[in-house]
């Protein structure tokens, strides 16, 4: 085991893990008050709404609360066959096939929060169960919670384990790792579980569950994609990026935007790479973008 718990520690030795949280503040601040102007326009807005992940995940939804979502995308191609489709619908597992069974819009994304969303307590053996399960019926994407535990007390071997067995058994579906940054200490906590997400497996890295008391944050979007970059350049893979949790207005949207741009670049700027986990976004992105208040979904 010690072997392998050096090659992880070889692995963080090529990023610059040691971050100050006060520059990375300053660094936001000079962002947010330079760039974001210039993207608050109405071609963004519907970028935005293009990569919204549009979710469910209440203790009261039912089949039929999900079916009635999941008829409200199809609704939407039809109603406004001009504006782009959301990315994908996010449910929990069980209702997987629920929406991969009523979902008629070309191009949107069933995804599935698994392995004991939120809090990742689970034995991995049931972890696998419920991800295998969710992919077979109909889950097209994966978002797990890397254990947060294992992590803080500095079991990053047991973290890269748990995240590589789950997604091994995504097989060809997509996983996003949420890294629960609202309950790490610091950027330099971020950055170090967005380079072992991506080291172990991680297709994606998400800020949040929005289960915390501290969800997504402008200053660990910013790390995050920095961890992305760096390991971008280092190994030639390109990972996506989804803050979520806590994302309330347009301006707040607009903000994660202008990071990813400025931060990766417009490589990142489709609704594959960047995404938005929030329902509460796309009332609000549709009025904007439409000049009068909506409520379709």
């Amino acid at each position: 085991m010690e072997k392998q718990f050096s090659k992880i520690e070889q692995a963080l030795q090529k990023y610059n893990t040691e971050l100050d949280d006060a520059q990375v503040r300053e660094a936001v601040k000079k962002i947010i008050a330079e760039k974001v102007p210039q993207n608050d326009t109405p071609e963004v807005k519907r970028f935005l709404f293009g990569s919204i992940e549009l979710t469910t995940l209440k203790t009261t939804d039912s089949d039929e609360s999900v079916m009635a979502f999941t008829e409200r995308v199809n609704d939407f191609a039809a109603a406004y066959p001009a504006l782009p489709h959301v990315a994908t619908i996010c449910v929990y597992p069980c209702f997987a096939k629920t929406v991969s069974e009523t979902l008629e819009v070309e191009g949107v994304e069933v995804a599935c929060v698994s392995g004991s969303f939120p809090s990742s307590q689970a034995l991995i053996e049931v972890k696998v169960a419920e991800t295998a399960l969710a992919v077979k019926d109909g889950a097209t994407e994966i978002d797990i919670v890397m254990p947060v535990g294992k992590f803080l007390s500095g079991d990053f071997e047991g973290v890269c384990e748990d995240i590589t067995e789950l997604k091994a058994a995504c097989g060809d579906a997509a996983m996003k790792v949420i890294l629960e940054t609202g309950d790490l200490r610091n950027c330099s906590d971020i950055k170090k579980a967005s380079i072992l997400s991506m080291y172990a497996g991680g297709d994606y890295i998400k800020t949040s569950t929005g289960k915390e008391k501290v969800s997504a944050t402008p200053e660990a979007a910013y790390v995050m994609c920095q961890a992305i970059k760096e390991y971008y350049d280092e190994t030639g893979i390109q990972i996506g990026f989804k803050p979520a949790g806590g994302i309330n207005t347009v301006m707040d949207a607009v903000i994660y935007y202008t990071i990813v741009k400025e931060v990766l670049g417009e490589k990142w700027l489709t609704n594959k790479w960047f995404r938005m986990g929030t329902s509460r976004l796309a009332n609000l992105l549709l009025s904007e973008i439409e000049g009068q208040e909506l409520k379709f979904f």
